[in-house]
């Protein structure tokens, strides 16, 4: 950067022009001095007035100001929620057509930094419908005056009149908007559709930042148990219990994986499968099938609300349900032919993976809902002499930065860093 070049503060504007995609929903742009400069707001070729947010030495942070000339990717605004600030849809402005292929810009220029792209897979690309209404489940913040609403972006505010277009029809009728009931102040709300239809209402208390709530302490509407259908299964859990939020991602996920599993060959007498981070159990069938009617699986979720009761619609598996963080129980799980993790956000992490791999299963399924946190993961497979045999990026969460990733693993020589 040239020491002429005035310095960047915070509170000045430029007009910038952005040139690719950063992983969590900001674009890139480079100011005069050849500083980096992240855009909330922007996408690829948008020139935008920006103003500076956060000033670091080798980069700045700004938000949207005013778009001075729009580039291919951005669209309408098809989120009124968003519109007011809410952190719900931050690519609610984006074409909907390009996202899945920006989505997929994103995760190879993550994994580039760990592997060679040219030796990846061409990716899968599955674009989940619909792209408004989506959303079966969603947790609200509750004001002082007992509205319900989605938060502002970084902010304890709540946008408490208008709902957010990924919820699906009806679902926040009476809930959030003019004339809607009240919560108790400062508490939280989960609001869930399940797969017959009905409609529940529990109240928890908030919520730590990135912590997940099991406990209601009120079941304002519907009942404490919600049924879901998906691979042909029927399951039963408390609203709190995680299930995807995509209405069609349980079945697109688990037909993937059971297309995949499609080609497996083992000779085990008894053949094991974990089931890491399985919450309710969504992929045992899938996992059960694919190893045959003696196979044994090891579901491993530290979540009582999901997998603290029985699953009728399993009792057809061996299903073993171990109750502990998967970071303590893998090291005393009989050894795997398949493994199947689906870890939260933050990803599974080199102890997992190291601990996983020692081993050997012969295929392993990962499901990464972060880029950075899969590529993270990705770098400890190779590590330990796994190599991605296939990828798929599936955009299980529309009008967001969010994507889901599956891939494919298999062990092949390990890989000095």
């Amino acid at each position: 950067m040239s020491e002429t070049t005035p310095a960047v503060n915070t509170g000045d504007t430029r007009t910038l022009t952005a040139t690719r995609m950063a992983h969590g929903g900001e674009a890139i742009a480079r100011d005069a001095d050849g500083r980096v400069v992240f855009i909330r707001g922007a996408y690829p070729g948008d020139t935008v007035t920006a103003e500076v947010t956060e000033v670091k030495k080798r980069f700045a942070r700004a938000h949207v100001h005013s778009v001075e000339q729009a580039g291919d990717y951005r669209g309408q605004q098809r989120c009124p929620a968003a519109a007011q600030g809410a952190g719900c849809c931050d690519f609610g402005d984006i074409d909907p057509s390009k996202e899945l292929e920006l989505k997929t810009d994103v995760l190879l220029g993550q994994l580039s930094r760990v592997v060679d792209a040219e030796t990846l897979p061409t990716p899968e690309l599955i674009d989940l419908t619909p792209h408004r209404g989506w959303r079966t489940r969603v947790r609200l913040g509750v004001d002082e005056q007992g509205r319900a609403g989605t938060r502002k972006l970084r902010s304890h505010d709540l946008v408490t009149d208008v709902a957010c277009t990924q919820v699906a029809e009806g679902l926040l009728d009476g809930v959030v908007g003019p004339g809607a009931r009240t919560f108790t102040p400062g508490s939280e709300i989960i609001v869930a559709r399940d797969g017959e239809g009905k409609r529940h209402i529990v109240e928890t208390r908030k919520a730590r930042r990135g912590s997940r709530v099991e406990k209601f302490t009120e079941v304002v509407e519907g009942g404490g148990t919600v049924t879901e259908h998906a691979d042909g299964v029927e399951f039963s859990f408390p609203p709190t219990a995680f299930w995807q939020a995509h209405a069609q991602a349980p079945d697109a996920y688990t037909s993937l994986v059971r297309r995949w599993l499609a080609d497996l060959e083992t000779d085990a007498k008894k053949p094991v499968a974990w089931d890491l981070y399985g919450g309710v159990g969504l992929f045992v069938p899938a996992l059960g099938d694919a190893l045959g009617d003696k196979a044994q699986i090891f579901s491993v979720d530290y979540s009582k609300a999901a997998s603290g009761r029985e699953q009728e619609g399993l009792a057809d598996y061996d299903v073993e349900r171990v109750n502990k963080r998967v970071d303590n129980a893998v090291g005393n799980l009989p050894a795997a032919d398949v493994v199947l993790l689906d870890p939260p956000r933050t990803g599974a992490g080199d102890k997992v993976v190291e601990l996983t791999a020692q081993d050997k299963p012969a295929r392993v399924i990962h499901v990464g809902c972060d880029p950075a946190t899969f590529t993270r993961d990705a770098k400890a497979w190779l590590r330990a002499g796994y190599a991605i045999d296939r990828l798929a990026v599936i955009n299980a969460f529309p009008g967001t930065h969010h994507f889901e990733v599956i891939a494919e693993l298999t062990p092949e020589f390990p890989q000095s860093d």
